[in-house]
């Protein structure tokens, strides 16, 4: 026997002159690394054109959504049985999920062949043939089926998560009548046919699908799924904002990319073969899934014994001579080429033998020249499975934005598990070509069918997480009548705010702020403003210029106000505030002049005139001493004269929504009501002077500051609040108090949505139920948080880095859909809320100047849509233009002491 002497006789020199040989005999089918990286830029490209909606159709590469949304995340549970048909074989599995702590699989299974005439026969003899190993194995475990789901592993094209529309066969099948029609239906129809039991087919799969969904069980990185076996594929979690072919654009799906069909329309003709080009004009679907024939186990056996043949043709093997047996389609299988490649001296052995087989007389060097062609055939096959892996990885890195990409490839297939260096040559090619990928490999340990049953568990668990989600945030959403309600609640409190006889009780002040008209354009002259709304404080040289072509020109500064001094003596506070007016003055080179103020003060004041303006209360988180109940406009002067740098002629003391009214007032006459929806929110508007009780005369009209805030401090909104509202006026510095506000604005708005999240988490609904210690910390979900995170087109890639910034490392894609909508969800609450306030405004002048249909213009500081939105359904007979503030209420505040001012000037 030849075998026998090769061990003493086998010799290096001799190996590696063959090998050259054939190297140079075959070099077409070795491919360097700079062609493999073209192949990969190139299977993007089809990657690409199979997302497009434009361009699918044509598209080789089909890139077919799987309905499939989320990877298993451990906490998955139930019993589900499991149908898997792909091959030669189907299975029915048995499959237990235990989540949690326990978190396994147990499973038991049951394989039956298919014949090679039903695989070729007619769709309802397949049909049938499920059915019956179905009926078997149930029976043989006692199981009763029919109170489980059943999940449909089918390795071939998938239309949707419950249906299969057969796009065309592969793996050796040809069943007529099936090509185009849902298998799922013609399953159901043999069962129905049958009429002794009955199934629900649940959710459908393909194999590779399976792959990922089992590995994603036991490493949550897995996010590819990748076959090598009879057939090859992959499938990936795509982001929904780059797959067309479906509406909606947040979070991702599994598509599978059915790669196989990669070079069908020529993408690959000049690396394909005259060898490729017989195994293709030889199969059962010439023209079809040529990338498949390259790589997969269908065929590499097959590549071999052609390669073998043209060798032995051209006396280059076996003396020249070939067999009846080497030239019979299929003779040199796949499994030959595991054994061959198993190790250099153990696979010559295995090499005679397989070649003895086939009746061959061969020599050492045969068996030399035989063993390198199965390795330069199954090495262009990882390798060229390694050049489109790769452009699947930098899909998923660019999505994701990452420098470099952590991930786990989920692996099945006989030729990746039996070969015995496929898989080596495939996880180096994988990390020359894409050196920026940290990428782990997973082999499937079950197959499929734990996957099918993973993807309903997940589909269960998802179903049930989002009715409990939805059960909470619905406590979140009004409907229309709920709004309506706000609206009249509102209405009546201004009302009674604005009546001498309940004004005490009222919880919506609607303080006269003694501005009586709006700019006129004549206004002349420069101007401080002072503007005092938050933790900044900002000092301006205010230009107005009159005539036709009037305008206003400001120069600014902007000074922080520390949390000591915020919460510090009201000495302290006036005292830093002069010294910022200094420092302006000293920058602006003023420093002595004598110039008339408007001082914005956004913060709840009664006024008898417009330059004084008694604290009602702090809001906004200051909380200085020894000034609620005083007039701050004395406690700024008191402050100035301490100073004794310079001196302030006060004209004007208004709050930040009158400035921006009045800010707006001048490039819009129609402006008549203010809205500030920032770190606070208030309204003002122009109110007749007859029913403002608190200031006597009845001619005219008077700018009225809402204080709309503290709506609901009298337990008007207390069937509207939720428990996360509880919790937030409950931690706040002020408890009981600006009810309405801790409802809307910015201030409060990050610390609801923490809440949600902390409660999601804590019931397991998010973050896989791990709380990070920073979402612990109380305003650490900053509202800017929630404005990027709520934006229609902010990429879930930058949710997801702003969850990094809080500490959640591990969120998912999911998570970040989840947290998007908890954002949506309140700042539209915030929003509707807002507009039902302000349409209780509109109407008020509405049916002040008893008008069937009132245009007004509001001028606004801060987003606005929903509140257009909720206002024109609730007050349809005003026709209302927001006007947004460019300038803020520094502006407004000048303007008003400019009109002031010129109240003062002859008209000209």
């Amino acid at each position: 026997m030849l075998a026998s002497s090769l061990l003493a006789t086998y010799c290096t020199e001799l190996h590696d002159d063959q090998a050259h040989k054939v190297d140079k005999y075959l070099q077409c089918f070795q491919l360097s690394d700079e062609t493999l990286m073209d192949v990969s830029i190139r299977f993007r490209r089809e990657m690409d054109k199979g997302l497009c909606r434009d361009t699918n159709p044509t598209a080789a590469v089909k890139m077919l959504p799987t309905f499939v949304r989320s990877t298993p995340d451990g906490t998955e549970q139930g019993e589900f049985l499991s149908l898997d048909l792909g091959g030669a074989t189907f299975r029915v599995l048995l499959v237990k999920v235990m989540g949690n702590d326990e978190q396994k699989v147990e499973m038991e299974n049951q394989i039956y062949a298919i014949p090679e005439h039903i695989m070729r026969g007619s769709g309802s003899e397949v049909g049938s043939i499920h059915y019956t190993q179905l009926i078997c194995t149930v029976h043989n475990k006692a199981v009763g089926a029919c109170h489980l789901p059943v999940l449909y592993m089918y390795e071939f094209t998938i239309t949707q998560i419950d249906k299969i529309v057969l796009l065309s066969w592969t793996k050796g099948f040809r069943l007529s009548g099936v090509e185009g029609k849902d298998v799922v239906s013609l399953l159901r129809e043999s069962i129905k046919k049958r009429g002794d039991f009955d199934i629900d087919i649940v959710a459908v799969i393909n194999d590779t699908v399976g792959a990922m969904m089992t590995c994603g069980y036991d490493d949550h990185n897995c996010e590819i799924g990748l076959i090598v076996g009879t057939g090859t594929n992959a499938c990936y979690m795509e982001q929904m904002r780059n797959l067309e072919l479906l509406d909606g654009d947040e979070g991702r799906m599994c598509v599978n990319t059915e790669w196989g069909a990669f070079g069908d329309d020529g993408a690959l003709e000049d690396l394909r073969t005259d060898i490729d080009r017989e195994i293709d004009a030889g199969s059962l679907n010439p023209g079809k899934q040529l990338f498949e024939k390259m790589i997969s186990g269908m065929y590499m056996g097959e590549l071999v014994r052609l390669i073998l043949v043209r060798m032995a043709k051209e006396q280059l093997l076996f003396q020249g001579k070939t067999t009846a047996e080497l030239l019979t389609t299929g003779s040199f299988s796949t499994n030959y080429i595991y054994a061959i490649e198993n190790d250099k001296l153990e696979g010559l052995a295995s090499t005679e033998k397989v070649l003895r087989d086939l009746g061959l007389d061969l020599s050492l060097e045969d068996c030399i020249v035989t063993q390198r062609v199965c390795q330069i055939v199954s090495t262009r096959a990882a390798h060229l499975c390694a050049a489109t892996l790769a452009a699947v990885l930098r899909q998923i890195r660019d999505n994701k934005a990452a420098e470099k990409l952590r991930t786990t490839i989920g692996v099945d297939g006989s030729v990746y598990k039996n070969h015995p260096e496929f898989s080596r040559r495939l996880h180096k090619m994988v990390r020359r070509l894409v050196p920026d990928c940290d990428v782990r490999f997973l082999q499937s340990q079950y197959g499929s069918g734990k996957g099918a049953a993973m993807v309903t568990a997940v589909a269960y668990r998802l179903a049930t997480q989002h009715a409990e989600r939805q059960r909470i945030l619905n406590t979140l959403r009004l409907s229309r009548a709920q709004l309506l309600d706000v609206k009249e609640r509102v209405r009546k409190e201004m009302v009674r705010g604005l009546s001498k006889q309940t004004h005490e009780q009222a919880s919506v002040k609607m303080l006269p702020t003694y501005v009586r008209s709006t700019p006129d354009g004549t206004e002349h002259g420069d101007f401080l403003a002072l503007d005092l709304g938050g933790s900044s404080f900002r000092v301006l040289l205010v230009q107005v210029r009159s005539g036709k072509r009037h305008k206003v020109d400001m120069h600014q500064k902007i000074y922080s106000i520390p949390q000591e001094i915020m919460q510090g003596t009201g000495e302290e506070l006036f005292n830093h505030i002069v010294h910022c007016i200094s420092d302006f003055l000293e920058y602006m080179g003023m420093k002595g002049a004598s110039l008339p103020l408007g001082f914005t003060f956004s913060f709840p004041c009664h006024q008898n005139r417009l330059d004084q303006g008694i604290l009602l209360k702090w809001t906004k988180g200051f909380k200085a001493t020894g000034c609620e109940g005083e007039d701050v406009v004395m406690l700024l002067k008191d402050a100035v004269r301490r100073k004794q740098d310079f001196d302030l002629n006060f004209v004007a003391m208004v709050n930040d929504t009158v400035g921006t009214m009045i800010s707006c007032g001048y490039e819009d006459p129609k402006c008549e009501v203010g809205l500030i929806v920032g770190t606070g929110t208030n309204v003002c508007y122009m109110e007749d002077m007859k029913n403002i009780e608190l200031v006597e005369g009845d001619d005219g009209h008077m700018c009225v500051n809402m204080e709309w805030g503290a709506f609901g401090d009298s337990g008007e909104l207390d069937d509207f609040c939720t428990q996360f509202d509880h919790m937030v006026d409950a931690s706040s510095n002020y408890p009981g108090k600006q009810r309405y506000e801790k409802m809307i604005s910015g201030m409060y708005l990050g610390e609801i949505v923490r809440n949600v999240l902390i409660d999601f988490t804590a019931k397991g609904l998010l973050f896989r139920g791990k709380l990070s210690e920073r979402l612990k910390t109380r305003g650490i979900f900053e509202t800017k948080f929630l404005s990027q995170i709520e934006r229609d087109h902010l990429a879930m890639r930058q949710v997801r880095s702003i969850l990094q910034h809080l500490g959640l490392t591990s969120s998912t894609c999911d998570d970040s859909v989840l947290v998007k909508e908890v954002c949506t969800v309140v700042a539209r609450r915030a929003a509707q809320l807002c507009g039902a306030g302000l349409a209780a405004v509109v109407e008020k002048i509405r049916e002040n100047r008893n008008l069937n249909h009132l245009s007004v213009t509001v001028g606004v500081d801060g987003a606005v849509i929903v509140v257009q939105e909720t206002l024109q359904d609730l007050a349809p007979q005003c026709q209302v233009t927001f006007h947004k503030s460019e300038d803020g209420s520094g502006k407004g505040a000048a303007l008003i002491t400019a009109v002031t001012e010129s109240s003062r000037w002859p008209k000209k």
